[in-house]
């Protein structure tokens, strides 16, 4: 009886046709696709339109309850802290290092396009998705503002938000040198 079972699944899955016809699966429509296509590239192609400076997002911060879990200003909160007490001078790995141990996402993040990714994406928590792309670029901006990434007066939009240079530069996941047939990497436990 369970070879019988199997071979009932196996033909399900190996022609959608048929799988379709038992009303198992379907071919999704292009808005199907679309609803599901939610990534932002580092370019900004499929931002939305919309527009948000610090100012707003330092109001939106307080509204939307941030500071609850990320503490005023984003620092001594429960959650992950979104502002790095530390200055300049220190080298980018360790001022993105938060209290925790958490990196802090608006210092490390290669491209601001990924704060914004992240803020649309992931927050608040618990009503994710929920803001609109005004208030995700003004959080945004609020965030870049805080660790000295862009002047508070810049409004990032579509255009402007994958121009901002992030603190990190192109010091973000280097590859180490390693050719096919090399042995594994010093400390690779795997």
């Amino acid at each position: 009886m369970g070879s019988l079972r199997f071979a009932a699944i196996v033909l399900l899955l190996a022609s959608p046709a048929l799988a379709q016809s038992y009303g198992v699966g379907h071919t999704p429509a292009p808005e199907e696709l679309r609803a599901l296509d939610i990534s932002i590239s580092p370019t900004g192609d499929e931002l939305p339109p919309g527009h948000g400076t610090a100012k707003e997002g330092a109001l939106l911060f307080q509204q939307k309850g941030c500071s609850g879990c990320h503490g005023k200003a984003g620092t001594g909160g429960l959650a992950p802290a979104l502002q790095t007490t530390k200055g300049q001078d220190v080298p980018i790995w360790e001022r993105g290092r938060g209290t925790s141990g958490w990196m802090i996402l608006p210092v490390t993040a290669p491209f601001a396009t990924i704060v914004w990714d992240y803020i649309h994406r992931g927050m608040p928590l618990g009503k994710e998705g929920t803001l609109t792309p005004d208030e995700v670029y003004s959080l945004t901006a609020y965030l870049l503002f805080l660790n000295q990434v862009i002047p508070e007066d810049q409004v990032l939009d579509k255009e402007s938000l994958p121009k901002v240079k992030m603190p990190i530069g192109d010091n973000y996941a280097r590859l180490p040198e390693w050719k096919h047939g090399a042995p594994r990497l010093q400390g690779y436990n795997h």
